[in-house]
């Protein structure tokens, strides 16, 4: 049998270095050593986002591996240069094992191997042999026939068997289709790597390398993009994203380079009528549909078409996604709620994917509307700490780990908390913080709903929340009320001389006077009126810095229970006098309004840590729906359907299918005796369990010998 050797082509003329280099090129260890590279790259593109801002590699790996990264382009590995020469490389390798192994199959397969001599049939590991009764041509006519109504290709040979005899060697073969299985599974490996040259970003950048072609970093309107940033309509491949809003159309797509972006220029503009979007009950999208008319630039034809998650529109050779959906520039009303003691509230209009500009005092800062999220479902579980013994039911324990899968233990509780809009503060050196602040009262388990204003410095950063309880007309006014009287120096003194009037018996005029000055004391350090340790900080922090500066160690316990205490009292009454201002009763005592005091008291505290002068409340929106496409014109899909088609029939045969080749030799029995004997022997391209099974089959089939 015709082997298929590991070693290269060496041409016959050329330099030395020529001929060594095509053995190399053309080598099965060089196709592996390309293989190998391309896995480990594919891992780190699996492993690795691709396609990120370059900040977000700097956050999350630091600026020295970013660096690297972006570098050796591991942000955008199935695009990067060096990943398309290897792959182009893999392509001719592997093209070059097909070409030299090839043609010694096909004569292999063409080959019967009838000329083999009679004596080396007793090498091979499966042999027999065999008397017929017939003589040797009419056997071999009958072995013939009845290998060839077994799926057996068969050739018969007559030849010399000394002595004026005459012999015949049959030969047959089946399997043949094992060799042509590596031709199919090498050639679908040339197939897949052509297509996805044909649909990667070769041709693409191509054309930034010798087209005149440049790829885009800047900013702005898509239509002040100039020429050289934009690929033609009649660019044979590309993959792009599309936003389309509501009732608006576009015609160009974005494509998304490794150091910035380039135009497709679209044969036709795409319009959105409606988006469709339902949801699970956990708050992930269901289903999100489109419903859009394409507009042909040539004939000014419409086509209204549908496109769904895996069930894409196809205009012109060019397939249309749906990716995924996005704000189209909705609408929004927000309140500045005053956070910083300077600021004062007031109302805006902008649109997201706008920005405005506002003004804190001699500071200008640059309101940016990234995001509005109708619907936000959060899991409102709360897990116990510890777990009483006496209340186990072993039961239902047991049930709740035994059965089906999909049980879970931890029970969820999922809620839609209402809409919220997310934003960005930037100052005047361009630094910004991203905040996301949620428009209802949030109840988070303890019965008193909050409004949640979210901050963070950097994308990486999970949320940090400032918890502000809504009053009892849902909304800040009651927590902005205390907030201001606690600003304000008067009501402070108002609340202190209520406070001890009301805790100091009449008649006790220096207890009251020495109650009155703990109070202001502690009122004062909690609104930051008060420096301590050179510091006006304010809230809890001060109360903690004024007890570890003024009280010794040993009795530091017992005079912070009495200092909160107090502190609490004078803030009540600092309430009051907040809710008389605002026409409202005084707070009845009850459970729930002291849960609402004390977590007012707790954000009174926190509020002073809110790293910025204002946070923007959401009070109306008009929601506008944005849908994202993908948009594709893949001529080299066809090409790798082949070449998948192609390698599942190539391993197919070259794992269930085996060649085997057959040797029968018949020759007269010598010395006057009639009949024939006959020598079989059996070759296997591999050993396998069913070998000597075989043997004995056709043994039993062709010799008659048991």
């Amino acid at each position: 049998m015709a082997t298929i050797t590991t070693e290269g082509f060496e041409p016959q003329g050329g330099s030395p270095a020529w001929r060594t280099a095509m053995e190399l090129l053309s080598s099965m260890r060089f196709a592996i050593a390309l293989l190998t590279i391309i896995c480990i790259a594919s891992v780190i593109g699996t492993v690795l986002q691709q396609h990120e801002p370059a900040v977000n590699y700097t956050n999350q790996f630091g600026p020295f591996w970013a660096e690297v990264f972006l570098t050796l382009k591991l942000n955008a590995v199935y695009s990067a240069w060096w990943f398309l020469i290897i792959l182009a490389f893999l392509v001719v390798s592997t093209s070059l094992c097909i070409a030299r192994n090839t043609p010694k199959i096909i004569a292999d397969l063409k080959n019967y191997k009838e000329n083999i001599r009679e004596k080396s049939l007793q090498a091979f590991h499966h042999k027999a042999q065999g008397h017929l009764a017939g003589t040797p041509d009419a056997e071999a006519q009958r072995i013939g026939q009845m290998l060839a109504g077994g799926g057996w290709k068969v050739r018969l040979q007559e030849r010399d068997a000394g002595a004026d005899h005459k012999g015949w060697m049959v030969a047959a073969k089946a399997g043949g289709a094992n060799r042509i299985g590596y031709i199919a599974a090498h050639s679908a490996i040339v197939l897949v790597c052509l297509g996805g040259l044909l649909d990667g970003d070769l041709i693409v950048r191509a054309q930034t390398w010798f087209g005149g072609k440049s790829v885009y970093t800047g900013g702005g309107l898509v239509s002040e993009v100039k020429p050289e940033h934009r690929l033609p309509e009649n660019n044979p491949t590309f993959r792009g994203n599309l936003v389309v809003a509501e009732g608006s159309q576009s015609s160009t797509a974005i494509l998304s380079q490794s150091d910035g972006v380039l135009l497709q220029e679209l044969p036709f503009a795409i319009e959105l009528k409606k988006f469709i979007v339902e949801y699970y009950s956990t708050g992930m999208p269901k289903l999100f549909a489109s419903d859009i008319v394409i507009h042909d630039k040539a004939t000014g034809e419409k086509e209204e078409a549908r496109v769904e998650v895996n069930h894409p529109a196809s205009f012109k050779g060019i397939q249309i996604y749906q990716s995924s959906f996005d704000d189209g520039g909705s609408r929004v009303k927000l309140r500045a709620v005053p956070m910083a003691a300077a600021s004062k509230p007031f109302e805006i209009e902008g649109q997201i994917g706008g920005s405005s500009e506002i003004t804190n005092g001699n500071e200008k800062l640059t309101l940016e509307y990234t995001g509005l999220r109708v619907i936000n479902v959060e899991n409102m579980t709360r897990e116990g700490s510890g777990v009483d013994v006496r209340k186990v039911d072993l039961r239902q324990s047991l049930n709740d780990r035994l059965g089906a899968a999909d049980k879970s233990v931890n029970k969820q509780e999922l809620r839609n908390v209402g809409p919220s809009i997310s934003y960005k503060l930037r100052d005047a050196s361009g630094q910004a913080r991203e905040f996301n602040n949620y428009m209802l009262p949030v109840d988070t388990g303890d019965g008193t709903p909050v409004f949640l204003l979210g901050v963070r410095d950097t994308p990486a950063e999970q949320f940090r929340y400032l918890r502000v309880p809504a009053d009892e007309d849902g909304s800040m006014q009651g927590f902005m009320g205390m907030r201001e009287a606690l600003l304000d120096p008067a009501q402070r003194e108002r609340a202190v001389h209520n406070y001890a009037s009301k805790a100091v018996e009449p008649g006790r005029p220096e207890l009251t006077e020495q109650l009155a000055i703990s109070a202001a004391r502690a009122l004062n350090l909690f609104a930051g009126a008060e420096a301590i340790k050179g510091e006006q900080k304010g809230g809890l922090q001060a109360i903690s810095d004024f007890m570890e500066e003024a009280v010794p160690e040993g009795e530091r316990e017992k005079a912070a229970g009495v200092l909160l205490r107090i502190l609490n009292g004078t803030l009540l009454e600092l309430n009051t006098l907040s809710r008389q201002k605002q026409g409202k009763p005084p707070l009845a005592e009850n459970e729930a309004n002291g849960r609402w005091l004390n977590q007012a008291i707790l954000a009174l505290s926190d509020i002073n840590f809110y790293p910025a002068p204002v946070a923007m409340e959401l009070t109306d929106f008009t929601q506008v729906q944005a849908s994202v496409f993908q948009v594709a014109r893949t001529p080299g899909k066809t090409v790798v359907y082949l070449g998948c088609l192609l390698l599942i029939l190539g391993v197919f045969a070259m794992l269930y299918v085996r060649e085997r080749r057959l040797w029968v030799w018949l020759a007269p029995q010598g010395a006057g005796l009639a009949g024939t004997q006959a020598i079989m022997a059996l070759s296997f391209n591999r050993k396998t369990l069913d070998a000597d099974r075989e043997l004995a089959q056709l043994r039993q089939k062709l010799l008659a010998s048991p």
